[in-house]
């Protein structure tokens, strides 16, 4: 099966298929994801969360624009990223904490693997999350942060992109809230100290005979990922279809996906959908990647119960007396993709 390729045209994501069955322009017109931008959000916020919690429901992903966070800061924290990889293994490899899930500092290349995937992932990453203060119940399920001392700015960058896409995907969470016609605060008191990562992502080159790829398919453990755009191509999603779909957003937007903590929640009424990096063409094979996955969370302590709302005759509870603490969930879930 041929994969579909995203072109940004006007103002929105269409897809070119290569595939002659049906014609372009109606293969565009069934494959677009229209980028929601934030500008609505203040000015006709009900617009905003239909448009963004339709895409959701068709997709697992949207596309949103004019997310407003700063550039500058942006910038600077993916270029910290690049001089931390760039360093050599065995200084990268002090900020390791083996046993500890990734929870923080590096998780070095080769350790991460798709859930039931039989080769490891071609990554390491970098793990951020959340900072609280001495005392706080919450410490007995996030460990410190810790912070290179090669890279000057490190944590300042990286903890201010943190800080504002933990605020940003609060705000998209009420919209996605008043998409379900729940209360638009119903989600704050659940998220606001949640177990909470940004993940600095980097691919190395891959070498001709590369057993496996970036990214195995997979669908992500959280409740909504917030991921900024990356300098190469490679992130693709799995439609109802079958078909994968290539998927980037342009400048200035960032694409967001719906994880297995929130699918559970509503009873699969917004999917969790499957998606991959794959290896890059032949003639970018000498190029790395770097991305930005911000993995929100719920409070460790929150338990996902169905919700009654979403339960319907046609639409029966998929979990009914399973409830499960966020927590528990990601502790076994971490097991199945190695990090545990």
């Amino acid at each position: 099966m041929r994969a579909a390729i995203f072109t940004i045209r006007e103002a929105d994501f269409t897809v070119t298929s290569s595939l002659t069955a049906v014609s372009a322009e109606d293969k565009a017109r069934t494959r677009a994801i229209v980028p929601v931008s934030m500008k609505g959000y203040d000015a006709d916020f009900q617009a905003f969360a239909d448009a963004l919690g339709a895409s959701f429901a068709r997709y697992g992903f949207a596309v949103i624009a004019d997310h407003g966070l700063d550039q500058g800061l942006i910038d600077a924290a993916v270029t910290d990223a690049k001089s931390f990889f760039a360093l050599p293994e065995d200084v990268k490899r002090q900020y390791h904490q083996p046993g500890t899930g990734g929870a923080r500092g590096l998780t070095p290349f080769g350790v991460e693997a798709a859930k039931g995937a039989k080769a490891v992932d071609l990554k390491e990453f970098w793990h951020t999350g959340r900072e609280l203060p001495e005392g706080h119940p919450y410490r007995r399920y996030m460990r410190d942060n810790i912070w290179p001392t090669e890279v000057a700015g490190f944590r300042e960058h990286v903890y201010g992109l943190y800080d504002g896409l933990d605020t940003l995907g609060r705000r998209i969470l009420k919209a996605i809230a008043r998409y379900l016609k729940l209360d638009d605060a119903y989600f704050e008191d659940k998220v606001q100290l949640g177990n909470s990562v940004l993940r600095l992502l980097h691919y190395p080159p891959i070498p001709a005979d590369a057993e496996g790829v970036r990214a195995g398919a997979h669908e992500d453990i959280n409740v909504i990922t917030l991921l900024l755009g990356a300098e190469e191509a490679g992130l693709q999603l799995k439609d109802s279809d079958g078909e994968w779909l290539d998927i980037a957003p342009p400048p200035g937007a960032l694409v967001v996906n719906i994880g297995d903590m929130l699918q559970r929640l509503v009873n699969h009424v917004l999917p969790s959908t499957t998606h991959r990096v794959v290896n890059p063409a032949p003639e970018r094979r000498g190029f790395a990647r770097y991305s930005t996955p911000f993995f929100l969370h719920f409070n460790p302590d929150f338990p996902i119960e169905t919700l009654p709302s979403t339960i319907t005759p046609d639409n029966p509870d998929r979990y009914a007396g399973k409830t499960i603490l966020a927590e528990d969930f990601l502790t076994e879930r971490l097991k199945e993709i190695r990090l545990i």
